[in-house]
Formats: structure tokens, sequence, C-alpha cells
């Protein structure tokens, strides 16, 4: 409704959106409201379809979880085996396209290589979702018990926080598949524990923020215990930031585990299929075999570039600063 000038030629008022619901009730139309009444999850999807980054990112982890789930269709071989051992020479490793049933070439144990990258990505998968996964749970705890306590609880739990942030990321996964021994549980387990001071203090930061909302206050008014608002009310509105958190943890986790593998932390043998081995028993050819090294480092930058790309895009369309965008 626009309110004409007053008589004495002063400036109009302000236009003012309104609407006359039935039985002549007004109701105003706050800037930025959806009147479908879109939830936060809705609304982020719609502004992710339209960022090219997000579509980008999204495409790249679509075609890396189908091919680490379909490996066993895909590949043309197993993972360890050696199909092209006597093909190899002492001093000629055969390249991309030079052998017909080889398109990638073989390695020096004579595998190939096509195969080996194809399973890499489902051992890269299985490594990233369960270390994630693991650092997630553990993160939650203790971020859950600080958040809900406060106090003493919140003091003990955040220095445990500091003591692990106090370490380096890699430095503490390094150190954790050293002790418990070279194997891909070990990775799994050391990269999962690196993860959990990181969202362990964003839950608790998340939660402590939507503890003074309006709702909450409103829960406590009706006499709801501390539990049932916490779980019911708190947690489920603090975890956009957690789940935007644990897709980019899941790119480091991608990098983390081939670091591991290649610093020979991941046990297995040799000629076993998985990125950060690829690229270990590759520092020997690079002279004269560079893409043993090429296209295993290319698959673990572009998975990673994949998940960082929709992490960003997520966490972009979560942020309350860009709604009205």
């Amino acid at each position: 409704m626009v309110i004409p000038p007053s008589p004495g030629g002063g400036p109009a008022e302000e236009t003012v959106d309104e609407a006359v619901a039935p039985g002549g009730t007004q109701t105003t139309t706050e800037p930025g409201a959806d009147s479908r009444g879109t939830s936060v999850w809705g609304a982020a999807f719609q502004r992710l379809r339209r960022n090219p980054a997000a579509i980008a990112g999204a495409v790249i982890v679509a075609l890396f979880l189908l091919v680490a789930v379909l490996a066993p269709v895909l590949a043309p071989y197993e993972g360890t085996a050696t199909p092209g051992m006597r093909e190899i020479r002492p001093t000629d490793v055969p390249g991309p396209g030079e052998l017909a049933g080889f398109p990638l070439g073989l390695d020096r144990f004579g595998g190939d290589v096509l195969s080996k990258l194809i399973w890499g990505a489902q051992a890269s998968l299985l490594i990233g979702v369960v270390s994630t996964a693991f650092g997630l749970a553990g993160g939650m705890i203790l971020g859950l018990l600080a958040g809900m306590f406060g106090g003493w609880v919140d003091a003990v739990v955040m220095r445990v926080v500091d003591i692990l942030l106090s370490v380096p990321h890699l430095l503490l996964a390094v150190s954790i598949a050293a002790i418990l021994g070279q194997t891909p549980f070990a990775v799994m387990i050391a990269i999962g524990v690196a993860q959990i001071p990181i969202f362990a203090r964003l839950l608790r930061s998340s939660m402590l923020s939507q503890r003074g909302s309006d709702y909450v206050l409103a829960a406590q008014t009706l006499g709801l215990s501390r539990r049932t608002i916490t779980m019911s009310h708190v947690l489920p509105n603090s975890m956009g930031p957690v789940i935007v958190q644990a897709t980019l943890t899941l790119a480091t986790a991608v990098i983390d585990a081939a670091a591991l593998s290649f610093l020979g932390l991941g046990g297995g043998r040799p000629e076993t299929a998985e990125w950060g081995r690829m690229l270990t028993y590759a520092q020997a050819e690079l002279g004269i075999n560079p893409w043993l090294a090429f296209l295993p480092g290319l698959c673990i930058a572009i998975t990673a570039l994949g998940f960082t790309l929709l992490g960003e895009s997520l966490r972009e369309a979560l942020d309350p600063t860009s709604r009205k965008r």
C-alpha cells in the first residue's frame, strides 16, 4: 500500500508490501521470505542448481562414486593382477597406447594401469568415507558433550581438543598409523582421529550459537528438559556446518590416504591398486615412465577438487548472508 504525500509537500512515506488475508487481516511480507515456506535445505539446493562450481563438483564426485562402486565391472583386470608381466623389460615399460589390450600402459610389475586406477578409486572411497565417518562420530560426541553441559565438561573436552589440534594434522595421522601398524584399517583410524577435533570444535560453536535462540528460550519456558531441547532442537539446527565440513573433509581424507600410502604406512603388496602406493613405486620411473606418477596424481587432484568445489558451494548456499542474493 502506497501512502500519498502529506499536504505540506513532504516526502512520501515508504512503500510497504502488505497482503490482506481473508477476513480483513493484514499480513506483512518480510524481505527475502518465501511465501511457499521453502526450508533452508530446499533453498540451498535451489542455489546449488544455479552455481556452476557446485555443478562441476557434483559431476566429479558422481563420476568418482560411479567408478568406485562399479570397479568390478569397469576394470578389465583385478587390482593385484599382473597380466602384462611378459611385456616388461628391464629398460622398457610399455606406455599408453603401445599395447592393444592396455590403453594406459603397464607398470613395472606388469599390472594394467587403467585397472589399478579404477580399483584405486574404490580404495580411496572406502578409506575416505570410513575415516570421515569415524572422525565425524568422535567429533560429534565431544562437541555434543561440550555444547550440552558446558561448565567444567566443556573446559575438559576443549582442552583435549586443543591438545589434538596442537599437533599438525598429517603428523598426527602418521604417528597413529605407525603405532597401529601398516594396514588399511590403521590408515582409516589415523585419519579419523586426526579429524575429530575439527568436528568437535565446529559442532560446539554451532550449538553455543543456537542456545540463545528464541526457540530454545520458548522450549525452556515450556519446561522441556535440557536433553530434550538439545537432542530435538539444538542439535538438528547445528548440523548444517558439520555436514558441510564433512564434505570438505572427504577431500582431505583422500589426500591423506594417498600420503600415508606414499609413505609406506598403508600395508599391502607392492602391486596393490591404491593411488598413493602407485605414486610410491613410480618414483624410480619418473625419468623414463612419467605417466606412472602423473596418472594417479591426476586422479587424486581431480577427486579432491570435486569434493572441495561441492563442499565450498554447499557452505556458500547455507550461509545466511548469501540467502538474499
